[in-house]
């Protein structure tokens, strides 16, 4: 596993600590210091499922069978953000990344927010709501054809005919369809390997065959 303080792969070594059970299930907390000389953060785990007991009836571990939540430090199991993508887009998506569990309709709205402005700012397309702004980067052809059709399903997933006010007013707090919230986040982490990582690619490799060409004494790619 890797530890969700400083992302370096350790073997998990957990201690356990039966807390009883509830009508919800029975009840531990899980916890480990990561090993990593340099991080040696506390890693906690809350979990509610299934007691195993041994052969005289005492609790060895818990199955979470129901729930297995990091609360220390609590993150998410999405993709880190790409190095590339600028605060003003990596913000929203952390954030709807990390309320997605507790509320899918408060991590939509933040979804909806920094979709808005990546189709803004990165794909040019003039203010509106946004099925409009949708629309505008579908019709333009500037996107490979999965990523239109991702994008396209964000207005069929989301219903905005039924539920104006997500085109309207991306940022409100309103229902959601089921898988919405999910697939506003995949959709955003396609568009940021498009609209930042590729380019930053791209643009290595360019630099790196024109300093090849420039010791060959030949003129650099334009």
């Amino acid at each position: 596993m890797k530890c969700p303080h400083c992302t370096v792969e350790i073997n998990p070594a957990f201690s356990e600590h039966y807390l009883g059970p509830d009508p919800d299930g029975d009840w531990a907390v899980e916890d480990m210091i990561c090993p990593n000389p340099k991080c040696k953060k506390k890693i906690i785990n809350i979990m509610c499922g299934s007691a195993i007991r041994n052969r005289g009836g005492m609790v060895v571990r818990v199955e979470p069978t129901i729930l297995r939540l990091t609360v220390n430090p609590l993150t998410s199991t999405r993709p880190l953000v790409p190095k590339e993508v600028e605060e003003l887009y990596s913000k929203d998506y952390k954030e709807a990344c990390l309320i997605l569990k507790f509320s899918p309709k408060a991590s939509a709205a933040l979804s909806r927010r920094c979709l808005q402005n990546i189709l803004r700012e990165k794909a040019g397309v003039k203010k509106g709501d946004l099925a409009d702004e949708i629309e505008q980067v579908m019709n333009s052809k500037t996107l490979p054809s999965h990523l239109n059709e991702s994008i396209d399903a964000i207005r069929v997933v989301g219903n905005f005919a039924a539920h104006p006010i997500k085109s309207k007013s991306s940022g409100e707090i309103v229902d959601v369809e089921p898988g919405e919230a999910d697939w506003l986040l995949d959709v955003i982490e396609s568009l940021f390997d498009f609209y930042f990582v590729q380019p930053e690619v791209t643009k290595s490799k360019k630099e790196a065959l024109n300093k090849k060409l420039s010791d060959l004494g030949k003129p650099p790619l334009k």
